[in-house]
């Protein structure tokens, strides 16, 4: 009997999803809720959002790539640690074989010659902003991976990406001499004669370039996204990214590079198509790693059921009034306001659910995020000043993304009279009443309860 391979797949998907990991001892729930996080990772990368976001912080990076290099190069000039920008380019475009020589080449030709003399003010600007794109670029990237909707303001965005820029470069060339001064260290060569130890530090020395690359995806997924990210989480996503980055390394150079096929049709643009092909394996890998780590911290959305449901109009009316309502309690009892993972979970809904009606509330200047991070929510005005109709119309005036609804319909004679109708019965019903009347019928016996006693 011949078994059909997609009958085994579809047996065992069954297997993997229908278990109860609670009932299961843990050296079995353990890997089997890895199982499902890698069968929910493959399914984010089959719906393609990933993959178009790769190649289009690929085009980014393409563009960007000499001035942050030539930003980097300043920074690292002052420290005299400028001559390392070379050797790194090396090591990241190592699975290029030859041709990592000759791009970097290229490369670091384009940062010498980029003076900021010649630039001039102007030039130096459009410099420094075309940085600042790539950093934003690279947010929205990690943001949608992390399901949050709303970037950093603006001042924050400017001071976040020039301290990564401008320090960023500094940490990692510090790690990456600290390393190079351990490998060469007398009392390092010394031990690594004794046979034990020797075959330990050359395995150890052989962790370092996957351990740096694990700690720079670790950064980076604690400070990319504009959310709060454990180290946890970051450290698994990392960990895992950092071992497919190498391995595809691997795979690139043995498979890709070496054909003489890219050669035959691409001619001279062979290097910068297999430079671009790399780059796009690289962002994608970085982005999968985000990926996992969104998981391992939220472990109850790896479902069999997907997060692109919306909710219809009835839907989010009481959404958007228990998020108001929730906002004004916080705000009464003097406490910071929520965060949108703490609406969303008192919704019983996914963040990226919460992130447009919240957005429709903003609009509605009915709640504000705060400065603070992660980011909360709390009243945009006096609580006795925003009616509760006005949430409903919040909600009502705007699209399922939050936006506000630009098409309008006149509606015939008979249907505008009966909308109005409505309209004042919904007047009737909720006239006079506040957020704050909502709050405080929670809120204040509470209170009255505390100092009774």
């Amino acid at each position: 009997m011949i078994l059909d391979p997609f009958e085994l797949i579809a047996g065992l998907s069954a297997a993997i999803w229908a278990a109860e990991l609670g009932r299961r001892p843990r050296w079995q729930a353990v890997p089997l809720w890895w199982l499902r996080l890698g069968h929910v990772v493959i399914r984010d990368l089959a719906d393609g959002q990933l993959s178009l976001r790769a190649m289009s912080l690929v085009y980014t990076t393409l563009l960007s790539l000499v001035p942050l290099l030539a930003i980097s190069f300043s920074v690292l000039k002052g420290f005299g640690v400028h001559n390392q920008i070379e050797p790194m380019l090396l090591s990241l475009l190592e699975p290029l074989g030859e041709k990592s020589v000759e791009i970097t080449t290229r490369v670091i030709e384009f940062v010498d010659n980029m003076k900021a003399g010649v630039l001039g003010s102007v030039g130096l600007g459009l410099l420094i902003y075309t940085v600042i794109s790539l950093m934003q670029k690279i947010e929205r990237a990690f943001n949608f991976t992390w399901r949050v909707g709303a970037q950093r303001p603006f001042a924050r965005r400017f001071g976040d990406y020039l301290s990564v820029i401008l320090i960023g470069p500094v940490l990692v060339f510090s790690s990456l001499g600290v390393t190079a001064s351990v490998k060469v260290s007398p009392e390092l060569k010394e031990l690594s004669e004794i046979a034990p130890l020797g075959l330990a530090i050359e395995l150890g020395a052989g962790l370092v370039p996957y351990l740096l690359v694990v700690f720079a995806f670790t950064f980076v997924y604690l400070f990319m996204p504009n959310t709060r990210v454990s180290f946890k989480a970051a450290f698994a996503g990392a960990a895992i990214a950092g071992l497919m980055w190498h391995v595809a390394g691997w795979v690139f150079a043995s498979f890709v590079v070496d054909s003489s096929s890219y050669a035959a049709v691409y001619s001279a643009f062979a290097t910068l198509i297999l430079f671009m092909i790399w780059l796009y394996l690289s962002w994608l890998i970085l982005l999968l790693g985000a990926d996992i780590a969104y998981y391992v911290q939220h472990p109850e959305r790896v479902t069999l059921a997907r997060e692109s449901a919306r909710p219809g109009p009835a839907s989010r009316a009481r959404l958007a009034l228990t998020f108001a309502l929730r906002v004004g309690e916080e705000h009464l009892r003097a406490r910071p306001g929520p965060t949108v993972h703490a609406l969303a979970a008192e919704g019983f809904v996914p963040p990226e659910t919460a992130l447009p009606i919240l957005a429709a509330l903003e609009r509605a200047a009915i709640v504000v995020r705060t400065a603070a991070r992660p980011e909360r929510y709390v009243p945009a005005r006096a609580l006795e000043a925003i009616p509760v109709k006005s949430v409903l119309d919040a909600i009502a005036l705007s699209d399922d993304d939050g936006r506000e609804d630009a098409f309008s319909v006149t509606p015939e004679a008979r249907v505008a009279a009966l909308l109005e109708d409505l309209d004042q019965a919904a007047d009737a019903a909720l006239a006079g009443r506040t957020l704050r009347d909502l709050a405080a019928m929670t809120v204040l016996p509470r209170r009255a309860g505390k100092t009774g006693t």
